[in-house]
């Protein structure tokens, strides 16, 4: 259960800061509310994972996987273009998630 509100709470925050692009300075009433909606659905979200998982590790695969996708969301809806040394970087946030996933004491609640 506590992976699934996880998961809820990092697309949550990937729908938020999606919708940034479009909310043009919160000047635009819908998707600056889908900002305003995904970011506390994702806090509160957050907060539940935290209260059984160790908060270091919770917020490491909340921003991995986050920055992840919305890197994806950038380039598939936004076409921005994602160089090799962006590549190189994402694939290292995953390498970090899956080393603490894996390896790390930290991982266990």
């Amino acid at each position: 259960m506590v992976y699934l509100l996880l998961a809820i709470a990092i697309a949550c925050e990937v729908t938020a800061t999606s919708a940034l692009k479009l909310c043009d300075g919160f000047t635009r009433p819908v998707p600056t509310m889908v900002v305003l909606v995904g970011y506390c659905l994702s806090f509160f979200c957050l907060a539940q994972v935290v209260k059984v998982m160790p908060l270091g590790y919770a917020y490491a695969l909340w921003c991995g996987f986050g920055i992840v996708l919305i890197i994806a969301v950038g380039y598939f809806y936004y076409r921005q273009a994602v160089d090799w040394p962006g590549l190189l970087g994402i694939g290292l946030i995953m390498a970090g998630v899956l080393i603490i996933n894996l390896f790390s004491k930290m991982a266990s609640h």
